[in-house]
């Protein structure tokens, strides 16, 4: 992939760019085998690639200039603001939308956020598209000061883009490197974009999590479902669930499914998903996932967890350990924290592992791995 602004030095996001894709993989692929090297691993399957280019369906913006002038992208610790519209990343549908909105934000007059002087309204802009087509927008603003100019603008916004099916503002008071706050004020009465994977309806809302490379995690939710449909399992539990992207795809009419997560907004997702699919047996609730699980006394034939970075810790791998349910599906974007959690899992064998390379040009992946207990 080429990128000129890599080549000019003023973004360096993409760590590995200079280096060839298949280079990018074997490292990976080299670093998990490094990390999983004091457990045996019965099968090792090639990693799941990604398109090098155009992949991520979500940009993060820091709004920075002048309102006349707004620059969208990134700020250097000089102070210097980078345009990132043109960013190769994301998919050519992007770059016209942040076209409309540079005059937009001078027709609602939305000042961009000066850090050094901490005034101004408009901190971020966050973009989402959907593979259905449709978009998802999020004003991340300094406070309720510009609610009504943006409401008052939106109209005309709408008419430039009717894609945008969800617009909300985040207000994030604080003068920190903070990219939302908790307040999400809805700015259309839907707020949530519709996407599909694998046949599978799911939601995306504001402020619920979302992978951001729509190709590669249609096939980690694929081979899940794979993996899952192979084993002799009734009951299951999709711990840190999110929207349900895995519990969704595994599910069954017949199998028992609960699904836990601490964000009401991607239970709510969830459970939309649920009632279109028709799934009688599976309900979602929003609740913290290691608390749900070491509450109680007994566990399903099946756990699969897909924590954040941090992994799933020590309370929650003993729980597991102690309780023993036959199969474990651990679903990791920090291979790092994934191989301790690991070794602490001694009653389980690993059968399998698979790379799934959700972050082209950076040292991040994917893994998923398929744990059985061992007799």
């Amino acid at each position: 992939m080429h990128c000129a602004l890599y080549d000019a030095d003023r973004c360096r996001s993409c760590q590995w760019l200079e280096k060839p894709y298949s280079q990018q993989l074997s490292d990976k692929q080299s670093r998990l085998e490094q990390l999983l090297a004091e457990r045996p691993v019965s099968q090792w399957l090639p990693p799941v690639t990604s398109a090098q280019q155009a992949f991520r369906n979500k940009a993060k913006m820091v709004v920075s200039g002048s309102v006349e002038r707004p620059v969208f992208g990134l700020v250097q610790r000089d102070g210097s603001a980078v345009d990132l519209c043109h960013c190769p990343l994301y998919p050519a549908s992007f770059a016209p939308v942040f076209d409309i909105l540079k005059p937009f934000i001078a027709r609602a007059g939305l000042t961009p956020y000066n850090v050094a002087r901490q005034r101004g309204e408009l901190k971020f802009l966050l973009l989402t598209e959907s593979t259905q087509g449709g978009m998802m927008l999020r004003f991340v603003l300094r406070s309720r000061a510009k609610l009504d100019q943006l409401r008052a603008a939106l109209p005309w916004l709408q008419q430039q883009l009717p894609q945008l099916r969800v617009i909300s503002a985040n207000i994030q008071p604080v003068h920190m490197a903070i990219l939302e706050g908790d307040e999400e004020i809805a700015l259309t009465p839907s707020q949530s974009l519709a996407e599909c994977f694998n046949a599978i309806p799911l939601w995306i809302r504001p402020q619920s999590f979302f992978q951001t490379n729509p190709q590669v995690a249609a096939a980690l939710y694929a081979t899940a479902r794979d993996w899952v449909s192979e084993l002799p399992v009734s009951s299951m539990w999709d711990l840190f669930c999110g929207v349900g992207g895995f519990g969704l795809h595994c599910a069954t009419p017949e199998m028992q499914l609960t699904g836990i997560e601490i964000s009401a907004e991607a239970i709510a997702c969830a459970q939309r998903s649920a009632e279109m699919l028709g799934l009688k047996k599976v309900s979602f609730a929003a609740l913290d996932s290691t608390a749900f699980a070491t509450g109680r006394d007994a566990v399903p034939d099946l756990v699969l967890v897909n924590p954040p970075r941090r992994g799933i810790g020590e309370a929650l791998c003993r729980y597991l350990g102690q309780m023993a349910p036959d199969y474990l599906l651990y679903s990791s974007c920090n291979p790092e924290s994934m191989a301790q959690d690991l070794a602490r899992l001694t009653a389980y064998r690993v059968e399998r592992v698979q790379l799934f390379d959700m972050f082209p040009h950076t040292a991040h992946f994917e893994v998923l791995s398929l744990l059985v207990r061992q007799n």
